[in-house]
């Protein structure tokens, strides 16, 4: 399997598995040694007394920097709070549970339910080099936003890359397909560009994103955070964790706009894998 077509995708679900059950045994046994020290069969360490505390103030326990639980070290970057942030991990165990169950590749992967969603994104680039017979360094994404709104919509594997969904964006909004013209990228319908916020529309969620893997072009300019296209018609958009932003930075995705691109940047546009509630 590992050497299979599909190798790369197995090797993310494996990686992934694995940093999920680690989680899962240490929130097993702190709640456990927790629910002991409280019935009098342990004594009340500080690390059970971060943890009591944390529950009391629906916190994620080991969030705050003085703490001595780890579930945080152990967890994604994340806001939300404990309860918000409890269902997400539920939600993630079952996107890994589906995944793993048959190994096949989903057609429109829940990116934000990753811990490390890079290397999914590595993963399409590398099955698209090993079919093209490109070198993996010579090779980055780009992206293209389709006229699904659902996953449930997507019906085939995107063509030299991946489907992804769940992505939210702030600073401005993406309009909906029916608004917009149609056009297709590897036979896969696209539509839309930047356009201004809405009022009271902080971060509206975005469409089925196709993340196409391409050959790097001699013209555009390598930097520290990918490849800068350099085209008026394209906003290079930061994709982030949460909106802290800074370290949580993950890829650049590259955005229709028909305005300059110094506007989305005064806005502080970029999209987000998840919301901070």
């Amino acid at each position: 399997l590992l050497s299979g077509p599909s190798g790369p995708y197995i090797v993310v679900a494996l990686q992934e598995c694995g940093r999920m059950n680690l989680l899962i045994r240490e929130i097993r046994k702190s709640l456990s040694d927790l629910e002991k020290g409280l019935k009098g069969q342990l004594n009340m360490s500080q690390e059970m007394e971060d943890l009591a505390t944390a529950l009391t103030i629906n916190q994620w326990p080991g969030r705050n920097p003085f703490s001595k639980c780890s579930w945080e070290r152990l967890a994604w970057p994340s806001q939300k709070k404990l309860m918000s942030q409890f269902a997400d991990m539920l939600l993630r165990v079952d996107q890994l549970s589906n995944w793993i169950e048959t190994l096949e590749v989903p057609k429109s992967i829940w990116l934000p339910g990753l811990f490390n969603p890079s290397s999914y994104l590595t993963a399409a680039q590398q099955v698209t080099a090993r079919k093209t017979g490109l070198a993996l360094d010579k090779m980055t994404i780009e992206t293209h936003i389709t006229t699904m709104m659902d996953p449930s919509e997507v019906k085939d594997y995107a063509v030299d890359g991946t489907y992804i969904h769940g992505l939210f964006i702030e600073g401005a909004r993406w309009p909906k397909p029916e608004d917009c013209e149609t056009y297709l990228v590897e036979g896969t319908a696209c539509a839309g560009h930047l356009c201004e916020s809405r009022l009271k529309e902080l971060m509206p969620p975005m469409p089925v994103i196709y993340v196409k893997a391409v050959p790097v072009r001699p013209e555009w300019e390598a930097s520290p955070v990918g490849y800068l296209r350099g085209d008026p018609e394209i906003y290079e958009c930061p994709v982030y964790t949460t909106s802290f932003r800074g370290p949580t930075y993950i890829f650049l995705a590259t955005l229709k706009t028909d305005a300059p691109a110094t506007k989305w940047i005064l806005s502080g546009c970029a999209l987000m894998l998840q919301l901070d509630m």
